[in-house]
């Protein structure tokens, strides 16, 4: 076991190439995330995947699998999912007139959860990947279009019961989960892939409504991703980079003790701290510091991936310096995100009874 590997990166294509290979070795690297051009069909998939992990067998192949519009793969058998919404509307539907059965539409939203869920963790994991950046835990206040139909509902009640029946589902598949973003970022329109989003209600507002979902779900989530939303009430920094967030809030008051992701280092949610521009490696210090256990930077390989060589010397020259120091809790919650059973192969999922009738229970 490596002391702590604490980088996911991405991949430039959809083969590897000497630098990608030369990055994935590098010790402070834990994990790699896909997106869609790293995608031509299955068979070109699980050939990436197995090549990843030839590299390193410890290594968690990521990806943001949602389902609706955050789907990475599409096409060659993947089943197109609905967005979260539509299980939420499923939840609200409770027939009409004298056939209407109060509470019969929650029950088949929840199964429908846990048929997408499984759904999800074993198409993917059918073609070598281990881990899905989902569910969505935000709150649809009808404001953020980055979250939009990302999200369940509007009542945290039924974001976290539904949440709760998508992660049966991938675990029924040998898939871990990860809830985002916390404490919430379905109330501020700006999108933090582009904008400093600021959140300026209070702790106790944001408490019992955006952030509710996570104590609910505390013994049931295996991992959580802090929004690049800054909450001026609670601290200066967005949450993924605040000790407050991570720490006091979410790790002693909410007892959560699976893995924090960092969102994207490159958003621009993360390049301003404190009112400066941050390099990469300055990001992942501050969000380490602060409390994630692993922290992302996605689609900086393309090209002559500068960046990312820039994040991983500037993280080992911390460590030097001593700015940084490595976490074994930390890399033990890594490897807990490693999927402890063998995959089916898709083949066999295609006709597999629990695999079809899933497929029937979805929206």
């Amino acid at each position: 076991m490596t002391e702590h590997a604490p980088l996911i990166l991405d991949v430039a294509g959809t083969t590897l190439s000497a630098d990608d290979r030369r990055r994935l070795v590098h010790p402070l690297t834990g994990g790699v995330i896909l997106f869609a051009r790293n995608w031509e069909n299955r068979a070109q998939l699980l050939q990436l995947t197995s090549s990843i992990k030839a590299v390193r067998d410890d290594l968690l192949i990521c990806v943001d699998h949602e389902g609706g519009r955050v789907q990475r793969f599409r096409t060659d058998g993947f089943t197109h999912l609905p967005p979260m919404r539509a299980l939420g509307a499923m939840w609200m539907d409770d027939g009409k007139g004298a056939k209407a059965v109060p509470g019969s539409g929650a029950l088949r939203a929840t199964n429908a959860a846990t048929a997408a869920g499984y759904v999800l963790g074993a198409e993917l994991r059918a073609c070598g990947v281990d881990f899905s950046f989902t569910p969505v835990l935000d709150l649809d206040w009808g404001e953020s279009g980055v979250i939009g139909d990302r999200s369940f509902h509007r009542d945290p009640r039924v974001v976290a019961l539904l949440a709760k029946s998508l992660m049966h589902g991938l675990l029924q598949a040998g898939m871990a989960n990860c809830g985002k973003h916390f404490p919430g970022h379905g109330f501020v329109k700006a999108d933090s892939h582009t904008e400093v989003p600021v959140d300026k209600r209070s702790l106790k507002a944001i408490l019992a409504d955006d952030a509710a979902p996570y104590p609910w779900l505390s013994s049931t989530l295996t991992s959580v991703m802090p929004a690049h939303v800054i909450y001026p009430k609670v601290d200066s920094r967005p949450a993924g980079f605040s000790q407050r967030w991570l720490q006091d809030i979410l790790r002693r008051e909410m007892r959560f003790d699976g893995a924090i992701f960092s969102d994207d280092l490159s958003m621009e949610g993360a390049r301003r701290l404190d009112g400066q521009v941050v390099s990469y490696a300055d990001a992942a210090v501050a969000a380490l510091q602060a409390g994630c256990d692993l922290v992302l930077l996605c689609n900086q390989s393309v090209g002559d991936g500068k960046a990312v060589d820039e994040l991983i010397e500037g993280l080992s020259e911390a460590r030097k310096q001593g700015s940084w120091q490595p976490s074994v809790d930390s890399e033990s919650r890594r490897l807990a995100l490693l999927p402890e059973t063998l995959p089916q192969a898709w083949d066999e999922l295609m006709y597999q009874p629990a695999y079809l009738q899933a497929l029937d229970l979805l929206p």
